[in-house]
């Protein structure tokens, strides 16, 4: 899976290059606590639509004391639609940027049509599928803090004949409410994350009646894998 790689550098908590390649310890191999492995077990527990693959993959380890780091696709068959990254963080003490003890991060990416990508009203668009992603699961957060970017690539020379491509961006990250034993309800936004996902990739709702899933029109050709 060659899911989406970058940084969000909003202050608040971004993706960055150093990774933590052992199982979501602490900085210096701590034990993580229990908040924040309950956190990460509802990830791993979460239902999620068929067409979205996901996997872990080794955190930041400069962010916070404890992350956790999924990587995610969305397939038809043999073709990726769409991918991210997302990204859970814990600061035991808390956070005076989070305002919270947790954090999530991500990155989504997925290409598109030129014409569509020159929509003036393309980044407003977008951003209002993460926070209505939240909305629609009934998901309380705050913070919340990002980009949306895009941009076109045009081939000449030896290249000349490719088709021009266009690629849509979310960087993200926002602070959940945490619950119950100071723990988020991180299985609900993972599948709200998935929602956003499947909007960016032009799929249609997961469930009937569900509209605040936009399906995006002149999407470019799924890509093979």
């Amino acid at each position: 899976m060659a899911a989406a790689q970058g940084r969000l550098s909003d202050g608040k908590g971004g993706m960055d290059e150093a990774k933590n390649t052992g199982e979501d310890l602490g900085q210096g191999g701590a034990a993580p606590p229990l908040p924040f492995r309950t956190a990460v077990d509802a990830m791993r527990d979460a239902r999620l639509r068929p067409q979205i693959e996901v996997e872990t993959t080794p955190a930041p380890t400069r962010l916070a004391p404890y992350a956790h780091a999924l990587e995610a696709a969305v397939v038809e068959g043999e073709q990726e639609l769409a991918d991210g990254r997302l990204v859970l963080l814990h600061d035991p003490a808390g956070h005076d940027a989070w305002r919270g003890a947790f954090r999530l991060v991500t990155l989504v990416r997925a290409e598109l049509e030129p014409e569509m990508a020159a929509d003036p009203l393309l980044p407003e668009v977008c951003w209002s599928w993460l926070t209505g992603a939240f909305s629609a699961r009934g998901l309380t957060y705050s913070e919340p803090s990002g980009t949306v970017t895009r941009a076109s690539s045009h081939y000449f020379g030896g290249l000349s004949e490719r088709p021009a491509a266009s690629q849509i961006e979310i960087r993200a990250s926002w602070t959940p409410r945490e619950g119950p034993g100071g723990v988020p309800d991180t299985a609900t936004h993972l599948v709200a994350w998935c929602d956003l996902l499947a909007q960016v990739a032009g799929l249609p709702p997961a469930a009937p009646g569900d509209a605040s899933v936009v399906t995006l029109p002149q999407r470019r050709g799924p890509q093979s894998r």
